[in-house]
């Protein structure tokens, strides 16, 4: 196991102590990383205390589908925060806090399809950590913030951005975008809610970088 996923490992595991469940929440700019750092997590956790232990719900699952996103004029801004359902979200996250003893299912997101799917996910009542990620957890909007009050902790990925952005192209490529539309949706659409995470840096408990060399957690914003 890489020596930085051990240690994130042992700071999440940490968090869990004598509590029933906990939720952990990973956020950062597009492109940053949170979902492979969330995968590594509950890889890592898994490995140390079962697969049942650990569970992970994205925030993904609660983009709103195309036909709410053409009804709202707001397809051409897909991935903005007003184009969640970030009450449900709130809703779905204080479930799996306070039904630890039930199946609590979730919606993913098909990336070939670009469209969300229900009850692709659950979280079983063995999971005593949930690792939950996506763009906005931090940001200072009341909807948001009933998510965040779920949450034990929240992690910021940060990183380099020529590299976040040249991953962000890439993976629009991947999932069927010409590259000049994948790179004028990365300058027009992502970059600006890039912006807007990034001011939310600062309200994270911790940093955590993702370099060349791996991934390594800098401590405490504050």
């Amino acid at each position: 196991m890489d020596r930085g996923i051990g240690a994130l490992a042992a700071a999440a595991l940490a968090l869990v102590g004598d509590h029933r469940r906990v939720v952990l929440g990973i956020a950062g700019a597009p492109g940053a990383g949170k979902s492979t750092l969330a995968d590594a997590l509950v890889r890592a956790v898994g490995a140390a205390q079962g697969r049942d232990w650990v569970a992970h719900v994205p925030m993904d699952g609660f983009h709103l589908a195309d036909a709410q996103l053409e009804r709202l004029g707001a397809l051409s801004r897909k991935g903005a925060p007003d184009t969640f359902d970030a009450d449900g979200y709130a809703h779905l996250l204080h479930r799996v806090v306070t039904e630890p003893d039930s199946w609590v299912y979730a919606p993913g997101f098909d990336r070939t399809l670009e469209q969300p799917l229900a009850a692709a996910m659950v979280v079983p009542p063995s999971a005593r950590l949930v690792v939950t990620e996506g763009n906005y957890l931090l940001l200072p909007e009341a909807r948001w913030e009933r998510a965040r009050a779920q949450l034990a902790e929240v992690w910021f990925v940060a990183g380099d951005d020529e590299v976040r952005r040249s991953r962000l192209v890439d993976r629009h490529v991947t999932f069927g975008k010409s590259p000049s539309a994948a790179l004028a949706w990365v300058e027009q659409t992502d970059e600006a809610n890039a912006v807007a995470v990034a001011a939310t840096a600062s309200r994270a408990d911790r940093v955590v970088l993702n370099g060349p060399d791996g991934w390594r957690l800098a401590g405490p914003t504050g």
